[in-house]
């Protein structure tokens, strides 16, 4: 896991937080232009943009603070659970912040992640090479799996929704 050790490191990631806001609201918009019904892009959703921003930033901050004390826990907690529990926390006591991150379409969200996870992924193919070929096996079953049980799903809600 790498450990944030230095402020250049948090300022180096602020940028991709500003990026991904563009992407998310870039994927909305478009979203907006195919389907009108969908959540359209107001003041409310540039507030709401902010605030994921700000929870990430104290988020990475948080982490960077805590790298400090040397506790085994707390130095091997990722900064994803910290944006959990900071978002959370902000939530229950600014419960007005939950209106303003619904009116953030969550697909728009999901589009940038998906994206850079999978930029993770291909910047690691090598370390998946070295595990060993056993992981091809291993990412058949679970693309099968997971494709037989999402059809098998999906058969039975057509068939429950014929009865009806």
């Amino acid at each position: 896991m790498n450990k944030i050790t230095s402020i250049k490191e948090i300022l180096r990631d602020i940028p991709i937080l500003f990026l991904s806001v563009g992407l998310i609201l870039f994927t909305q918009w478009i979203k907006g232009i195919k389907n009108p019904d969908a959540l359209p892009i107001t003041g409310n959703t540039l507030i709401g943009l902010l605030l994921l921003v700000l929870f990430a930033s104290l988020a990475l901050c948080l982490k960077f603070a805590l790298n400090h004390l040397h506790i085994q826990f707390l130095d091997n907690f990722p900064v994803l659970g910290w944006v959990s529990v900071l978002s959370l926390i902000l939530c229950l006591v600014f419960p007005k912040a939950i209106d303003y991150i619904n009116a953030v379409d969550f697909l728009s969200i999901t589009t940038p992640i998906l994206a850079f996870a999978g930029i993770s992924v291909a910047n690691r193919l090598g370390d998946i090479k070295s595990i060993s070929w056993k992981i091809a096996i291993v990412g058949v079953f679970v693309f099968l799996g997971t494709y037989l049980g999402s059809a098998l799903v999906s058969q039975i809600a057509l068939q429950i929704a014929r009865k009806i």
